[in-house]
């Protein structure tokens, strides 16, 4: 943003509601603060990092937007903090007023602590599963591991209806011709994407194909190729690996779930060590005491 739309946008802001004098305005402005609502601040720099690389009109747009938000979160805050302790409140305005405190310093707290730990994970937990880990996981948990939909590997090539020698291309993709298929590709298709080594869902495959769910899972238990045609175009996919919905899901395919079990395992397991080993180092040097 051009510092001097933000500076055009904080003089109307705080002309307008902020300002209690024009020596109180100087003095807040050469600290920093751009916009005080009873005693609290939002800083020029933060308006600043809200608006960088946009033009004068986005950023001015943005920074209003902020202002307002922020005058309106600031103002609720204070309005609702003098309802809590006001003395119309009663012992039960009181007491949950210390409710409030409570859950406050417990989430302060819980926040700390996550951010250790997370940083204690990040440095020194390794980040690695072993293979034999892996295969030990997939096939002690079989039932963790069930496709809800069915993944294919293979080849699709997209061609306009009006194409010469689409009989040609559907006998290559068939018995797997790749020099033929490629140059065809490269001459006639307008879309080609080969992903053997590749995964795919049933649910990815409907965004390249006009196929509903159920009929590309009815058509994959009985075809290797799928063909299927609008009024424009023709789509060819060449199945060369699959497991349907309800089979055991390929073993590469799960690895990231199971990752992810054995990660998460592996963490709460860190943690609590880290946890235990800090309690014995407490005892042993007398900072925590039994009475």
């Amino acid at each position: 943003m051009k510092r001097r739309s933000v500076e055009i946008l904080i003089v109307v802001v705080m002309a307008g509601f902020l300002l209690s004098s024009c020596a109180a305005y100087e003095k807040k402005a050469q600290s920093g603060a751009a916009v005080e609502v009873n005693g609290v601040y939002l800083y020029r720099s933060t308006l600043d990092s809200l608006t960088l690389g946009m033009n004068a009109e986005d950023s001015l747009r943005t920074v209003q937007q902020y202002i307002s938000q922020w005058a309106k979160d600031e103002l609720m805050y204070e309005k609702a903090v003098r309802h809590q302790r006001s003395a119309f409140s009663g012992q039960l305005s009181a007491n949950r007023e210390k409710d409030i405190e409570t859950l406050v310093e417990e989430y302060r707290r819980a926040l700390y602590v996550q951010a250790y730990e997370e940083y204690l994970v990040e440095r020194r937990m390794p980040k690695t599963v072993p293979d034999s880990i892996v295969v030990q996981v997939y096939e002690q948990m079989p039932e963790r591991f069930v496709l809800e939909e069915s993944v294919v590997k293979g080849m699709l090539v997209v061609v306009p209806n009006e194409a010469k020698d689409i009989s040609k291309l559907r006998v290559w993709m068939a018995k797997g011709k790749m020099d033929e298929i490629e140059k065809y590709a490269y001459k006639s298709a307008n879309g080609y994407e080969l992903f053997a080594d590749q995964w795919k869902t049933t649910s990815e495959l409907m965004n390249q194909i006009p196929l509903s769910r159920s009929a590309m899972e009815a058509e994959l238990k009985n075809k290797n190729q799928i063909e299927v045609s609008d009024s424009l175009k023709t789509y060819i996919l060449q199945v060369t690996d699959k497991q349907l919905a309800g089979e055991k899901m390929p073993m590469e395919y799960a690895r990231p779930s199971i990752e992810k079990i054995v990660l998460s395992a592996r963490q709460v397991e860190y943690l609590n060590k880290e946890r235990e080993q800090m309690y014995n180092e407490a005892i042993q040097k007398q900072q925590v005491k039994f009475y």
